[in-house]
């Protein structure tokens, strides 16, 4: 090992400790410095775009502090070496510990509120994680949570940037509805992930298992199904933080207060909305036209109901009185039958 290639001249690599999709992490010797730090080295072949999101990453976490991120040492990226060296934290990842079987209550809501807050401080920096999700959790020996892999993170006013191409970026078992559904992705889609993670905790199941596509749109079907008999603080924020509609979700320090008991109610979200896209106007002939297609049923239907509540009344009136029944003219009508009648008259009575 002693005569293996530095990396970067300077760091002797060690033990691999996993890998994600472009990149792998390893226990690494600064031969300089004479400490033991993380090496995460990316594989080769990787294109532009993969550079790309790897100096982003390291500059965003060498612009952040916190006791809950991962402290970066160096980077490189050229086209030989493509490194990020940092600091080593000593102990399991969260999906390790989630595989052993469910965590107490307790313990789930102060991972959250640990996390919560990292997550108020990496907003607080413009900054969306993007990919929130047991793996990229680091539990060390004390029990301190850190917040790793920023490969995907997006400054908050350039989300777009780097995935024109239409891809959904994120890992499907914990992304947002709105991630899903490809709408506007802000601050409260971590937040639904941490949700949707810290639930897994509690039940020690993944809430959205399946495939990519199966587990993705599952959440647009039915909401997380939330477990009672957890402690107040706990429920109230899993039903908060898995709200379907981004604007109903506490942020990430709200988040905080309600899963350490701090705050007991939720407070709406003060992100603004996107504005409404902007109104297609119709030229004036196309929209009497589709004035009249609309119309067109309603007119129909209201001439049928006119007609059908004429016959109800028709055949609902009273039949008309019957015609006096009158005897039958005798003969000449007026003064000239009138001798006549007596004549008549004279011989019933004689009878």
């Amino acid at each position: 090992m002693g005569d293996a290639p530095l990396l970067g001249g300077r760091y002797r690599l060690g033990a691999r400790l996993g890998g994600g999709g472009m990149a792998d992490v390893y226990r690494a010797v600064d031969t300089r410095l004479e400490r033991v730090v993380a090496a995460k080295v990316f594989r080769a072949g990787t294109d532009a775009v993969g550079r790309d999101r790897f100096v982003e990453e390291a500059r965003t976490l060498a612009g952040l502090s916190h006791p809950g991120l991962v402290t970066v040492h160096d980077f490189s990226a050229t086209e030989d070496e493509i490194y990020l060296i940092m600091e080593l934290v000593a102990g399991r990842t969260l999906a390790d510990v989630i595989s052993a079987g469910p965590l107490p209550p307790q313990r789930v809501a102060e991972l959250g509120g640990q996390l919560a807050d990292v997550l108020a401080h990496v907003h607080g920096n413009g900054i969306v994680h993007r990919d929130v999700k047991p793996s990229n959790v680091l539990i060390a020996g004390a029990g301190q949570a850190f917040l790793a892999d920023f490969g995907i993170s997006r400054l908050a006013d350039a989300a777009a940037r780097m995935t024109s191409s239409g891809i959904i970026v994120g890992t499907a078992t914990y992304m947002a509805p709105e991630q899903v559904s490809g709408a506007e992705v802000g601050y409260p889609a971590d937040v639904y992930a941490l949700g949707l993670v810290l639930l897994e905790c509690v039940t020690g199941k993944v809430e959205y298992p399946g495939a990519g596509a199966e587990s993705a749109v599952a959440r647009l079907v039915r909401p997380p199904e939330v477990p009672l008999g957890m402690p107040s603080n706990l429920n109230r924020a899993l039903l908060a933080m898995t709200a379907d509609e981004p604007r109903r979700r506490p942020t990430a320090a709200q988040s905080a207060e309600l899963l350490s008991g701090a705050a007991t109610e939720v407070i709406a979200q003060v992100e603004p909305s996107p504005a409404p896209p902007p109104t297609q106007q119709l030229p004036a002939a196309e929209v009497r036209a589709e004035t009249r297609r609309n119309l067109r049923p309603w007119l129909l239907i209201g001439a049928f109901a006119v007609v059908l509540v004429a016959l109800i009344g028709y055949f609902s009136l009273p039949a008309p009185p019957a015609a006096p029944t009158l005897p039958p003219a005798s003969g000449p009508a007026g003064v000239a039958r009138l001798p006549e009648d007596l004549a008549n008259l004279e011989g019933l009575v004689r009878q």
